[in-house]
């Protein structure tokens, strides 16, 4: 059965960040304002750790929003940084905006991403 008022969209980024966030703080604080750039609401978190542990060293952060979730995991080692952002969403975004906000932000070195609008 079909339903006309809820999209799923999901959007899998991969990037090479010269600017990484590392601090907690200043993650939870992009989260929160990334989230309401694309026009969402957070029901719980932004929740960002940092990971100190060698060879798996790195920040993450995973935010639930009204819609469904939104993670970025950086692993801040390799230079450029590895960063992974996933977005998905029962609700419409623009994975163009999402890319453009994440290349401004981070200065990015590399991005490719997928994208995928399944239909319900």
């Amino acid at each position: 059965m079909k339903n006309s008022l809820l999209v799923h969209k999901h959007l899998i980024i991969r990037a090479e960040a010269v600017k990484p966030p590392t601090d907690e703080e200043q993650l939870q604080h992009w989260m929160r304002e990334f989230i309401e750039s694309i026009n969402m609401k957070v029901f719980m978190g932004p929740y960002v750790k940092y990971c100190s542990m060698p060879g798996n060293r790195g920040i993450t952060a995973i935010a639930i929003i009204e819609t469904s979730h939104i993670a970025m995991h950086i692993w801040d080692e390799p230079k450029p940084a590895l960063m992974q952002l996933d977005v998905y969403s029962c609700g419409d975004f623009s994975p163009n905006d999402i890319c453009s906000k994440i290349m401004k932000d981070f200065d990015i070195h590399k991005i490719e991403y997928k994208y995928l609008n399944r239909e319900t």
